[in-house]
């Protein structure tokens, strides 16, 4: 998710498409949350890994 948003970000600023810029930065962030509480060791959504 982190690398599709960094994606989407780097084409959103090569074309400038404002909504891919967008997604992008929703995709990356949300990437990072999910990382960082897997590698904290906490249950997300009930799932112990997301993989």
């Amino acid at each position: 998710m982190i690398v599709l948003g960094v994606i989407l970000l780097v084409l959103g600023f090569i074309f400038d498409v404002p909504i891919l810029w967008t997604i992008g930065i929703v995709l990356a962030v949300v990437g990072v949350v999910l990382a960082l509480l897997g590698s904290a060791g906490r249950r997300l959504g009930g799932r112990a890994h997301w993989f």
